[in-house]
């Protein structure tokens, strides 16, 4: 097995993450099989507690992990679906080596960072490589190289070398030249940048530099002189309109082709048509429409960035430019406000969140889509959004609220889910990762996915539609398109979707589809929203 170490210097949030995968997808269109890992040296166990406007968003695998953002970007950028394993943090490797010490696995033995903590680190990188039968896996370590957090990581790639052998391993490094007010770009914080991750044993094989404009050759072989790196192994990352960009940049340099000179494998002329054609509709569509993203995290894009992608997706598949109006929820005090943010748009989303803030906005954005026939999507909270809605004025329920809003609520027709209120956790406790969902027929839903059967989809929450209410909720006229099979909780199936008659397009999921959603690979309710949007457009 071949690995590939992506590290950082200078500043946080450069871009390893786009920069290894937009590697991993050079990788992958020349037939390799490629996995990928993030570690993020923080104590946490996962990224579920934090902030959306500290971290991002909180991106879930398959099997339910709360994971790094960077982890979207894989499963994007390569079309795989990542693990629990695909995201170490420092948080899990001392906790499974200080449970292993408390089991006396370490008899006799000084539990110490290196070799234990170390060990440890190696041993989740090989597992992922291992688990996924990968050719090469790309390790992206977070932070910045100086980051005292970051120590042992380093260990243990530089180890690595040893472990695996030099044509089995590699290293890349991410800079950043910073272009000062005379228009100059620097590239001494690289020169320093490499220096201390030289200082910890690490000699780049290859380097990325971050800058506004791309880096001129003559800059690229003085950066090489300085570092000992060959000239033609130094890549300028620039900023680009579009992410998807980023592996045709690199191609055009011969980041792929040089990798697999360096790792010594077989050279391979890559397939990238399905990125020159994603990147010519992005830059040049037919097509373009407009969507009002309610929430409230709306200062900082990163935290909804699964649902943008999403929306990138859909508007690839419908050859559409799809413009996101932000709007921010606490804004919209009043049914006149709603209409004045929302009534020149082809399309609302009211997407996933936590806590009350904003939670009066968002449902009447609700009932404005409802009411004036604009195509609604909800995502998570916004299903239990537009279930509050119609509730309240449509189904007569007065005071129709959540429990997680308002615990002595008239009506709970949203409540938490039993299972949630066993745990006193609140890390990694939720519902999480893929749940079965049964698609009635004769519904909207089942035209969105072309089945009236069980497909998977990934979820994130402790609330759901109070069983207790779905019957009032459908004499109403809701209708409930899809249920979790098997979790009968008082005679009615977790309702995992609901939409509404006589309407263009008003669909929401409980579940969170923009996690699976790929540029090559649309996700249905995306992509059945945007063509709605489109249609009201030409409307």
């Amino acid at each position: 097995m071949k690995y590939i170490f992506v590290t950082g210097g200078v500043v946080s949030s450069l871009g390893k993450g786009i920069t290894a995968s937009s590697l991993g997808a050079l990788l992958r269109a020349r037939g390799h099989r490629v996995a990928a890992v993030k570690i993020d040296p923080y104590i946490n166990l996962d990224a579920g507690t934090m902030r959306p406007y500290e971290h991002g968003e909180v991106f879930v695998t398959g099997d339910g992990a709360e994971t790094d953002l960077d982890l979207g970007n894989y499963e994007r950028f390569l079309n795989i679906d990542t693990s629990r394993g695909s995201n170490i943090t420092t948080g899990q490797v001392y906790r499974t080596v200080i449970e292993r010490e408390r089991k006396g696995e370490y008899l006799s033995q000084t539990v110490q960072v290196i070799p234990h903590i170390t060990d440890e680190i190696k041993n989740r990188i090989r597992a992922v490589a291992q688990a996924a039968n990968a050719d090469i896996t790309v390790v992206e370590v977070g932070g910045t190289v100086g980051d005292i957090e970051s120590l042992p990581f380093l260990e243990a790639i530089r180890t690595m070398r040893f472990d695996e052998a030099y044509e089995n391993t590699a290293y890349l490094h991410v800079t950043l030249a910073p272009e000062v007010s005379t228009g100059e770009i620097k590239t001494k914080p690289t020169q320093h940048s490499v220096a201390q991750l030289r200082s910890t044993g690490i000699s780049p094989d290859f380097i990325v530099v971050r800058s506004s404009t791309p880096v001129s050759d003559e800059m690229r072989r003085k950066i090489a002189l300085f570092t000992s790196v060959e000239p033609e192994r130094v890549y300028s990352s620039f900023n680009v309109e579009y992410l998807y960009e980023v592996p045709l940049a690199f191609e055009e340099q011969g980041l792929g082709r040089e990798v697999e000179k360096r790792l010594k494998l077989e050279t391979i002329p890559p397939a990238l048509s399905f990125w020159h054609d994603a990147v010519k509709k992005l830059k040049s569509p037919t097509f373009e429409v407009n969507i009002g993203f309610v929430g409230k995290y709306v200062a900082m894009g990163d935290s909804y960035l699964s649902i943008l992608e999403g929306l990138r997706h859909a508007g690839i598949a419908a050859d559409a430019r799809v413009n996101v109006h932000w709007v921010n929820a606490e804004t919209l005090d009043s049914d006149e406000d709603a209409k004045t943010a929302l009534e020149h748009l082809d399309g609302v989303l009211v997407g996933p969140g936590f806590g009350m803030r904003g939670i009066e906005g968002k449902i009447r954005a609700a009932k404005f889509a409802r009411t004036h026939n604009k195509p609604y999507f909800g995502i998570c909270l916004g299903l239990q959004i537009a279930v509050i809605e119609f509730a309240r004025h449509m189904a007569n329920l007065e005071g129709a609220n959540s429990t997680e809003f308002d615990q002595y609520a008239k009506h709970p027709v949203i409540g938490i889910m039993p299972e949630q209120l066993e745990t006193e956790d609140l890390g990694g406790t939720m519902r999480l990762g893929d749940w079965e969902m049964n698609i009635k027929p004769s519904t909207l839903l089942e035209k969105v996915y072309g089945t009236s059967g069980t497909v998977l989809e990934r979820h994130r929450h402790r609330y759901e539609v109070n069983p207790d209410y779905v019957q009032r909720l459908e004499a109403a006229g809701l209708i409930v398109s899809a249920v979790t099979p098997g979790k009968a909780q008082r005679g009615a199936g977790l309702v995992e979707a609901i939409e509404l008659p006589n309407h263009p397009f008003f669909v929401a999921l409980q579940a969170h589809p923009e996690f699976k959603s790929r540029p090559m690979r649309v996700s249905p309710p995306f992509k059945a929203f945007i063509v709605a949007a489109l249609e009201h457009r030409k409307a």
